[in-house]
């Protein structure tokens, strides 16, 4: 599981920031969450293929959070795709997203498949062999959802060591990677999770866009691997938080000690403040695992820096 930040910083872009984007790198998809203004430069920027990117995850409707994307469909069509392109987001986009293009006169030339959300219960939005995504309804002030992406259980893997330990022909090996128990040469049944070993823990990511304080959400990313989550302010500015529906970094931390995340990564930022840094410091009074979203930062949550980190 790999995150890439393309932008982290609230509203206003500017020269050396960017609003809102991130690319999930998750079981060999490339899940693309919120296209701010500048999205597809700060693709090509990090080298990220814009043909791997099939689903797109709008959290609201908010310029900072889908201005961009626009710009990215309609670059997907100069490039000549002919792929589907699934987005997700709230009730409204379509509409939005197609009187771009129908007053641009510019038709996607591939299949552009709109999910409209409108529940305010979690529901699961996509689902496949290896990975599944659900909403997080969050408080902000349009409707909004964060984005809960899990990994499902890997099959177990054939422990070819202890299978000739226990004298097993080797023409029993592909049923054993299906589950089937194992017999040795004296006819001996061998319980197939003596013969295999135990998959890696399933990751998963949420990620929390705009939003009050909002501990509802604690049941749906329980136990979530990485939490990411907006921190908009620090704790001397927390009197506007009601007002503009945002959150502060200390906030954001103790959502991640109720939900019991392994990590917490802030982003999201007013740029009023001279230092990110601070926000950690904050954070880091309440919830110890925390790192800090940047533009073009990587994390690589399968390098064994940080798993050893998070497990």
């Amino acid at each position: 599981m790999k995150l890439t930040i393309l932008g982290c910083y609230a509203a206003t872009p500017r020269t050396f920031t960017n609003p809102t984007s991130q690319v999930l790198e998750i079981k060999n998809h490339l899940f693309l969450i919120d296209c701010g203004e500048g999205t597809q430069v700060q693709l090509r920027k990090y080298k990220i293929k814009f043909s791997r990117i099939n689903h797109i995850f709008i959290s609201h409707l908010h310029g900072d959070h889908f201005f961009g994307l626009p710009g990215l469909i309609s670059t997907f069509r100069l490039l000549g795709r002919d792929k589907e392109l699934h987005i997700y987001g709230p009730k409204g986009i379509k509409q939005a997203i197609t009187l771009f293009l129908k007053l641009g006169d510019s038709w996607t030339n591939y299949p552009l498949i709109f999910h409209e959300l409108e529940s305010k219960e979690s529901e699961l939005i996509y689902e496949d062999e290896k990975v599944t995504v659900r909403t997080v309804p969050l408080i902000h002030r349009v409707y909004t959802n964060g984005f809960l992406f899990q990994e499902k259980e890997a099959p177990r893997t054939l422990n070819i060591e202890a299978a000739k330990a226990y004298g097993i022909d080797k023409s029993q090996f592909n049923n054993i990677k299906k589950g089937v128990d194992g017999v040795d040469e004296s006819g001996n049944t061998i319980p197939n999770k003596q013969l295999t070993l135990d998959p890696p823990e399933p990751k998963s990511y949420a990620f929390c866009s705009d939003t009050v304080y909002n501990e509802s959400i604690l049941p749906i990313i329980k136990d979530v691997t990485v939490l990411y989550h907006e921190s908009t302010f620090l704790e001397s500015e927390s009197h506007l938080c009601d007002k503009t529906k945002h959150s502060t970094s200390k906030q954001a931390a103790q959502i991640a000690k109720k939900a019991d995340a392994k990590l917490l990564v802030l982003g999201h930022y007013s740029t009023r403040y001279k230092s990110i840094e601070l926000f950690g410091e904050e954070a880091k009074e309440i919830f110890p695992y925390v790192d800090l979203a940047d533009d073009g930062k990587i994390f690589d949550f399968g390098s064994k820096r940080i798993l050893a980190k998070l497990f």
